[in-house]
């Protein structure tokens, strides 16, 4: 019968270690926008916002102001 071979002892990297120095390399990669671009999208995000928030505002209301109707009548108020 053959010796069985041993496998080499190969040390463990600590895992976060790995995961921290791959991230670090990750983020070199990016290419970051400038300040003008970084505020001009923060702008176009604040604005659409703003705008799905009123418009969810008025179709909220009108619901409302349905459903309320509809129970008034209902009820013979």
């Amino acid at each position: 019968m053959a010796k069985k071979e041993e496998a080499a002892v190969v040390p463990q990297e600590n895992a976060i270690s790995r995961y921290l120095r791959e991230t670090r390399g990750e983020l070199r990669k990016v290419t970051w926008p400038t300040r003008d671009e970084a505020q001009r999208l923060t702008a176009v995000v604040l604005g659409v916002t703003a705008a799905f928030a009123a418009f969810l505002w008025v179709v909220d209301a009108l619901f409302s102001n349905s459903i309320e109707f509809l129970i008034q009548r209902m009820l013979g108020l």
